[in-house]
């Protein structure tokens, strides 16, 4: 017969069984994951090679046309580079739900057995999340900061042309950026599971975290105008409350007995 454990969600030695793997055993799953993500991560970038060029003229130009930015490009294999480092950036959006999927899957044999049956709804909800954040950036962020930018001149009538490598390093650094703030929920929710968070100590800080949300807004967008700093701290704010309710239910979930 074997124990339950302290939680009694599963038998001791069930427990022992799927979480005893030798070193290299977890070397050559990791080293199993990394190529199945990586396989991913191919398949992502032919799918955005194929979409390569609707990609750049109809999405990566299109917020500084929309802006009227001038771009200039001032290297000589610089729009070669550039369309390679478009196809990779698209290839990971693309494949992040299978790389998040296969992070899962590493983990999950230190889990419990019904925790790790969770891996598609938690690689799911952490794809919406990262995607929420790059829709966000790209439809709200973004076109606002190149609007500002568009039309800042305060140095005696100097051109603005800006280079569009470094343009594209913009987008593509907040886009993830954004990607990885709208992550927040999920990593309250991990961060609980494992007795780091509670809601309770969210709610209690919740006026810090508002003042640190409006900060950070205040930083993030480029002028000074309070309603355009409001539409970039009400998502975050919606964040930390919704963040506060999946850290409630995870606690729940981890104290409640599974048959």
């Amino acid at each position: 017969m074997t124990t339950a454990d302290n939680n009694g969600t599963e038998p001791m030695g069930v427990r022992a069984t799927l979480t005893e793997m030798s070193f290299f055993g977890h070397l050559e799953e990791l080293r199993k994951r990394i190529m199945f993500a990586l396989l991913g991560l191919m398949a992502g970038c032919i799918i955005s090679g194929i979409f390569a060029d609707q990609i750049i003229n109809y999405a990566l130009m299109l917020p500084a046309q929309a802006a009227g930015l001038p771009l200039q490009n001032r290297l000589v294999f610089g729009q070669v580079f550039l369309y390679f480092k478009v196809i990779l950036a698209s290839g990971v959006v693309v494949a992040m739900p299978f790389i998040l999927f296969q992070l899962w899957k590493f983990v999950a044999p230190g889990l419990y057995a019904h925790e790790r049956n969770w891996a598609g709804k938690i690689t799911a909800f952490t794809s919406i999340c990262f995607l929420s954040g790059v829709a966000f950036a790209y439809w709200v962020m973004i076109p606002s900061m190149l609007k500002f930018t568009a039309h800042f001149n305060k140095f005696g009538g100097a051109e603005n042309k800006f280079d569009i490598t470094e343009y594209f390093g913009f987008i593509t650094t907040t886009a993830i950026s954004a990607g990885l703030i709208f992550e927040l929920p999920m990593i309250a929710y991990v961060l609980t599971r494992v007795g780091m968070l509670t809601a309770e100590w969210m709610r209690n800080y919740r006026r810090y975290a508002i003042v640190l949300i409006l900060i950070v807004a205040a930083v993030l967008t480029p002028s000074p105008d309070p309603v355009n700093q409001l539409i970039f701290a009400a998502p975050l704010w919606v964040l930390y409350e919704i963040s506060i309710i999946i850290s409630k239910f995870a606690v729940k979930k981890r104290t409640e007995p599974t048959e």
